[in-house]
């Protein structure tokens, strides 16, 4: 233990090597002070991915457990209800079971800014009403580890499980350096001629030609998913419920555990705007084996067709200024098909913009299988 004030801490080095001891070495969090020293110890001797959100954090800890990975997600209370989407419809309803660290800022005991007072009323509340089991992280090694224990016996039994993290509960660790390296954009090609838009259908199937034993196809949430499903249903493919927005996140765990697998990850106009700064994230972590494609249509297609605003953004310069190596505009199948061969050939992490048709194939179905 280590005192600090009247309060025993616990040592954060012995509890972080409990942990990775069990097999928990993946890390995808949003910095809380509560929990920074254990943030700490996840970076300097762990694998760990700084989200851009805890929505993102969450998918990301999910495509590593996909791709094999016992992961873990870090975050304050705050950001916790950002998380609830994937966390009720991505690691519900595929059963992917994740073990998280939830700072309680707000706690009556210490007091707290008041930013943070409803939700320190309300988090194990919140925990609750999602199914998610729950413990307050105790101070002592002993116990703690026994904590841990039941923890991982719930993740085995594919049950996500959170520790609540009360102030002055880790030790203070030292943080080595991260060194990041700027990521820089190596080829833009933008909209060079007037296109017509070709459906989403066609699109799809040139995408779904090139996939094989080691290519793997992430399709977002609506119309596309269902729309690949009743193309070319596989193994090989994964249709996204609920989550809006995570598909790319996701696609970026499973990116850094399967390295040795190419990642496809089929995006949408309205998904890829709801969490726009995991561009960033996954720029930074630079995963060559990933191919990002957006098939933009400018609408939400599957709620009724209203607009969304990618008519107003320059995706291919985004992408570009975010670290894509690749960012290219495409204007019709061929290019797609070509671009796709390319990649697969000379791996780097790629950016297609595509814009297509509004509306969907006709009598379209759904997948019959439970997603888990």
């Amino acid at each position: 233990f280590r005192k600090v004030g009247r309060v025993l801490m616990l040592n954060t080095q012995l509890f972080g090597d409990k942990l990775k001891s069990l097999g928990y070495d993946f890390f995808s969090g949003v910095p809380c002070s509560f929990l920074k020293y254990l943030i700490n110890y996840s970076i300097n001797d762990c694998e760990y991915i700084g989200a851009s959100n805890e929505g993102d954090a969450v998918a990301i800890a999910s495509g590593a457990h996909i791709g094999g990975r016992k992961s873990v997600v870090l975050m304050q209370n705050s950001g916790l209800t950002n998380a609830i989407s994937p966390l009720t419809s991505l690691n519900n309803v595929f059963r992917i079971p994740i073990l998280g660290f939830v700072s309680l800022r707000g706690d009556k005991e210490f007091g707290d800014e008041p930013q943070h007072e409803l939700m320190g009323q309300i988090t194990t509340e919140l925990l609750d009403l999602m199914n998610i089991k729950w413990l307050i992280l105790d101070s002592n090694i002993e116990k703690a580890n026994k904590q841990l224990m039941i923890a991982d016996d719930l993740i085995q039994r594919n049950e996500s499980f959170f520790f609540v993290v009360k102030k002055n509960t880790f030790e203070p660790i030292d943080l080595i350096e991260e060194k990041f390296h700027k990521k820089n954009n190596k080829i833009l090609i933008n909209k060079k001629k007037t296109i017509d838009p070709e459906s989403r259908a066609s699109s799809l199937r040139v995408i779904s030609k090139h996939r094989d034993d080691e290519v793997l196809l992430l399709a977002t949430t609506g119309k596309t998913g269902r729309e690949l499903h009743d193309i070319d249903d596989s193994s090989n493919n994964i249709y996204m419920v609920g989550s809006l927005g995570c598909i790319s996140s996701f696609g970026l765990g499973i990116a850094l555990t399967l390295k040795k697998k190419k990642i496809i990850i089929i995006d949408g106009d309205g998904s890829i705007l709801m969490r726009m700064g995991n561009l960033s994230t996954i720029a930074n972590y630079n995963p060559s084996n990933l191919l990002h494609i957006l098939l933009d249509n400018h609408s939400h297609d599957s709620t009724g067709g209203q607009s969304t605003v990618s008519k107003n953004i320059d995706f291919i310069s985004l992408a570009a200024s975010c670290g894509y190596k690749k960012s290219i505009f495409i204007h019709d199948s061929k290019e797609l098909d070509n671009e796709i061969y390319n990649w697969k050939k000379n791996q780097a992490l790629t950016f297609l913009h595509m814009n297509i048709r509004e509306g969907s194939m006709k009598n379209l179905g759904r997948p019959k299988l439970k997603p888990f």
